[in-house]
């Protein structure tokens, strides 16, 4: 229900964002509201307080950001608030993130590996994605795992690519275990 409701948010922002052609302004916006609101856990816990009233906690969305957000981004947080999603709020500014990112042709990708990468082996992996999915950038995460012992693990969007050593031996280990002895 929560990927619906970021999905329903988040794509009414991006379109209300693009007819303006605000994209890139609403989205420098959002990483200073996720910043503000990570940096004010007291605010947070407020605005999920199930105690306080509805009318309140809009009160607080107008005295602390209107006139200092776009009045599309006050807009969204007020709706939020007012049909009591607050606590979908990251998802759906994940969404309209994550959709830019790909109207602006920014990929991002996740590597995992048994041990750290060099910067140039860390070059090598996003020309071998920037060449092969289309993207005009990259943006690339990297994660160490040792319990993968050996090869990589590459996830972007929907998509992954399991090289890993122990999905390898997961595999061998499932085939010898079929295998009918006598």
């Amino acid at each position: 229900m929560a990927k619906l409701v970021s999905k329903t948010y988040g794509e009414a922002l991006y379109e209300v964002a693009a007819e303006a052609g605000k994209t890139k302004e609403l989205m420098e916006e959002i990483r200073c509201v996720v910043q503000i609101l990570a940096s004010n856990p007291a605010f947070d816990e407020l605005m999920r307080h199930p105690g306080i009233p509805k009318q309140e906690k809009l009160q607080v969305v107008e005295n602390v950001f209107k006139g200092r957000l776009s009045e599309e981004l006050t807009g969204l947080l007020e709706i939020v608030v007012s049909k009591e999603r607050y606590t979908d709020l990251p998802a759906i500014f994940a969404y309209f993130t994550d959709r830019v990112k790909e109207e602006q042709r920014i990929g991002m990708a996740y590597v995992t590996t048994a041990v750290e990468l060099s910067e140039n082996q860390k070059d090598q992996v996003k020309d071998k994605l920037l060449k092969t999915s289309g993207y005009a950038s990259m943006e690339m995460h990297y994660q160490v795992d040792a319990t993968i012992i050996g090869g990589m693990i590459i996830r972007m969007n929907d998509r992954v690519v399991d090289s890993s050593v122990r999905t390898k031996l997961e595999g061998l280990k499932k085939q010898l275990l079929q295998i009918q002895l006598g």
